[in-house]
């Protein structure tokens, strides 16, 4: 690991490429996808693939290499031979702008990985209890996550998300160039009229996004979520900070793909819809999925899947009742849950008013998946949600349209 961090430090300094660093508890990889999609237009751009955002993944990325060889030392060797050809004749493909995800599993990582690449825009884009059974409480995380910004130069920028209220005094106290986004007024991009639509027979995200008085309509097909529009409003601050204009952001927006299990709109079983957000759940995001769903226009059920939610700690059994309660308050129609710990959502959905026989508890994915087949309806919407760990996109290959396509379209392989 030492060899790939020097070999990584001295790519970027022989290239010295723009870095855009982003970190935060929650939509860090819709951010990156939204950002390579508005930038790729302008700059040769790489980024981060799959969930290579730790201090292997980082260095991997900056070195031009898709995928870790594992225990394979002779892969390895082939990697430090092509990384050091790189260092001695100059690839004259090197990209312009790294665009690095930086994860944090426990004190000292975001260090570490800007240790490694310092960027120059560094993004925050939302704090939440991901991971805070490494941490202990959410300042902590809040003290990690900002770390990113520290070795920022006077003249770099910080992009911060104006609506996370963890945000607002590193937003007061800024000492670098600052662009904020969200959907509160006073954001420098502001985002609002975010709206589920249904066009071209698939469902999206319609809304409108605004900069120094400066205002265009925005598209995103095969999404839903006001996250995908917050996603496309940090992408389109970055954008402005290197001298985009707003017209070609929102153009080069329309090729946005988020990365599989991000709240994908799927085709399901005899012509239902499938919401796949089955990268990863804590409380905060399966209250947002629900909130959409309980908001789409649709003509048949609205069901909710969810697995359990990991690594939330002492808050493990309130943050699952929590998403329960207000499942139930949003008159989702039925409920399937899926693990130990997810048992706490369907005891709070019970609290909350929620029939029983609208409620059901599996051990297994697969065995819910097949339950969950032979009784969906044409016109369903299902979205399942759940931990890494918990391995929902076992469910979405039972109940989708087009399951040949799977290892395209899904976070994970599955038992087939």
């Amino acid at each position: 690991m030492f060899k790939l961090k020097i070999l990584a430090k001295l790519t970027v300094k022989k290239y010295k490429p723009q870095i855009i660093g982003i970190t935060g508890s929650v939509g860090k990889t819709s951010a990156k996808e939204a950002i390579y999609s508005v930038l790729a237009s302008k700059f040769r751009v790489r980024r981060n693939v799959k969930n290579y955002n730790n201090e292997i993944g980082v260095p991997l990325t900056i070195l031009g290499f898709t995928d870790s060889p594992g225990k394979n030392i002779w892969k390895w060797s082939w990697y430090f031979l092509v990384a050091t050809k790189n260092l001695v004749i100059t690839n004259k493909k090197y990209p312009e702008v790294l665009i690095l995800e930086m994860g944090a599993d426990k004190p000292g990582d975001i260090s570490y990985l800007t240790g490694i690449a310092k960027p120059s825009i560094s993004l925050i884009t939302a704090i939440g209890h991901s991971h805070i059974e490494s941490f202990g409480s959410i300042k902590n995380i809040l003290q990690e996550k900002s770390k990113i910004l520290d070795k920022l130069d006077k003249d770099d920028w910080a992009v911060l998300n104006f609506d996370d209220a963890n945000l607002v005094e590193l937003i007061k106290n800024n000492k670098n160039k600052l662009k904020t986004f969200g959907q509160k007024i006073g954001a420098d991009v502001h985002i609002y009229n975010i709206q589920t639509s249904f066009r071209n027979n698939t469902y999206g995200v319609v809304f409108k996004l605004s900069h120094q008085g400066s205002e265009t309509p925005m598209w995103l097909p095969n999404v839903l979520g006001w996250q995908h529009a917050v996603a496309a409003a940090a992408a389109a601050a970055i954008g402005l900070a290197l001298d985009m204009n707003l017209v070609d952001i929102g153009a080069s927006l329309a090729s946005y793909h988020p990365a599989n299990g991000r709240m994908r709109v799927l085709p399901g079983v005899k012509k239902s819809w499938v919401i796949d957000d089955t990268y990863n759940a804590s409380p905060e995001s399966s209250l947002a999925a629900l909130e959409i769903l309980a908001q789409m226009p649709v003509e048949g059920r609205k069901i909710a899947v969810f697995g359990d939610m990991l690594e939330l700690g002492s808050h493990t059994e309130a943050g699952h009742n929590q998403v329960g309660q207000q499942l139930a308050k949003l008159k989702i129609d039925y409920l399937f849950v899926i693990g130990e710990k997810s048992r706490d959502i369907a005891r709070g959905a019970k609290e909350a008013g929620m029939s029983e026989d609208h409620i059901f508890h599996f051990p297994f994915t697969m065995e819910a998946g097949v339950f969950l087949q032979e009784r969906m309806k044409e016109k369903d919407i299902v979205l399942i949600k759940g931990s890494r760990g918990a391995k929902m996109e076992q469910v979405v290959y039972e109940i989708m349209a087009r399951p040949w396509d799977a290892n395209d379209l899904l976070v994970g392989p599955v038992e087939k």
